[in-house]
């Protein structure tokens, strides 16, 4: 009885602090109850996000920033989009978190301790280019399956941490080496402790970059939980689905990793271009690396207003995946011309680079900006969607704005 007692006071009191102040009458509560405030969670007031955001899903949770949110050169918490497979997992202790490698293909299994890591390995910080393979969904036609993200899937914060490959090289890599997996601390759906809601990888040289990071600050603080606090995977420039969350456990593996959402037709696209509406074997679809070349306009909002005579003045970010954007151009006619504008080079690779301008237009009357990034081979965004596939991914067409002229 008094063990019960204590386990009831226990939870009225993780309770109230998640509500903020006491539960009148709690102990009357029958058991097993969860109070209405909860069953309904705030995700702004709980994710600290801006109420400008959009919730795509709650369960798992997916929210996503409007363009003119991401305007800051680094991304801050209140505006990044939030991509998971499975359910946040509670109570984590950064004091007694570890993270283990092992695999075919380690020649020693070894497990760290958080602090481990940071007195034991080179610490790094970089900004680094996230974006869901999904992000700009909502576009193709037919529709694909999987949350219908707009273009707010995408982040640039700066992150700190150590180097995967300090981490690998310390256990030891066997020559036949081909890929890693990460293993994590959230849960399945289904609740079922045995399921893993997605456990993804990368081939080893780009495990082996520099700025593939084990990281454990974002922007200088902390990771907050919804991003992967106290550790996690930051990839930049693939889909932001190798980078994973909450990472305990990672794997050396002799072959493509075959973890939860590696196989099949997850985060893979037709290796062959098909009809919009194609089924495509499984064995005819191969996986997504380094995302396509991209822009985005962050100022203004679509749909601001000028007078006539004015010039209008934009800002946005472009990114190229592994490679660098060389090109930035901008367009009011629909694409029929273009004109090339400033882009500053990426602060460090990986991250995204800034372009702005000043807009002209001939008269009054309704207009829209288009945006085009061409990348360091010479690949430019196509002005409307691109190859449709039966997952909606790497929608990288031009980004547009409405203007009116008064």
């Amino acid at each position: 009885m008094k063990r019960r007692n204590f386990v009831k006071k226990t939870v009225l009191s993780s309770m109230a602090t998640l509500i903020g102040v006491d539960i009148v009458f709690g102990t009357t509560m029958p058991n097993g109850y969860q109070p209405i405030i909860l069953q309904d969670p705030d995700p702004y007031k709980m994710f600290n996000k801006d109420k400008g955001m959009e919730v795509l899903n709650d369960r798992p949770w997916n929210i996503e920033a409007k363009a003119h949110l991401l305007n800051d050169k680094i991304t801050p918490n209140k505006f990044m989009f939030i991509r998971n497979n499975g359910l946040i997992p509670e109570n984590l202790e950064s004091k007694t978190w570890t993270l283990t490698i092992d695999g075919e293909s380690v020649k020693q299994q070894k497990t760290y301790t958080l602090a481990d890591l940071k007195s034991k390995f080179t610490e790094y910080t970089y900004q680094l280019t996230l974006e869901c393979g999904g992000n700009g969904r909502s576009e193709f036609d037919p529709p694909a399956k999987g949350n219908q993200w707009t273009v707010g899937a995408v982040s640039c914060a700066q992150w700190t941490g150590v180097r995967l490959r300090d981490i690998l090289e310390d256990t030891g890599i066997k020559d036949n080496a081909v890929y890693i997996g990460y293993h994590a601390a959230d849960t399945h759906l289904s609740g079922d402790p045995k399921k893993e809601p997605i456990s993804r990888g990368v081939p080893m040289s780009k495990a082996l970059q520099d700025e593939t990071l084990l990281a454990y600050r974002m922007n200088g603080e902390d990771i907050p939980l919804a991003h992967g606090y106290p550790l996690r995977l930051v990839a930049g420039g693939w889909p932001a689905s190798v980078s994973g969350k909450w990472v305990n456990r990672i794997s050396i593996r002799n072959k493509i990793h075959d973890g939860t959402k590696m196989t099949g037709t997850a985060y893979r696209i037709p290796c062959e271009s098909i009809a919009p509406g194609e089924k495509v074997k499984d064995e005819d679809m191969c996986i997504i690396e380094s995302m396509p070349v991209k822009s985005l306009i962050t100022y203004p909002k679509s749909g601001a207003m000028i007078d006539q005579g004015k010039k209008l003045d934009i800002r946005g970010h472009a990114w190229a995946g592994e490679l660098e954007v060389t090109k930035m151009e901008y367009s009011i006619d629909f694409g029929a011309t273009w004109k090339e504008c400033p882009i500053e080079k990426p602060v460090n690779r990986l991250a995204w680079q800034h372009f702005s301008a000043s807009v002209d237009f001939p008269k009054k009357g309704y207009y829209e900006v288009w945006a085009k990034a061409t990348d360091s081979k010479g690949t430019s965004q196509p002005m409307i969607l691109p190859g449709w596939n039966p997952k909606g991914y790497l929608n990288n067409a031009c980004h547009r704005i409405a203007i009116k002229v008064k």
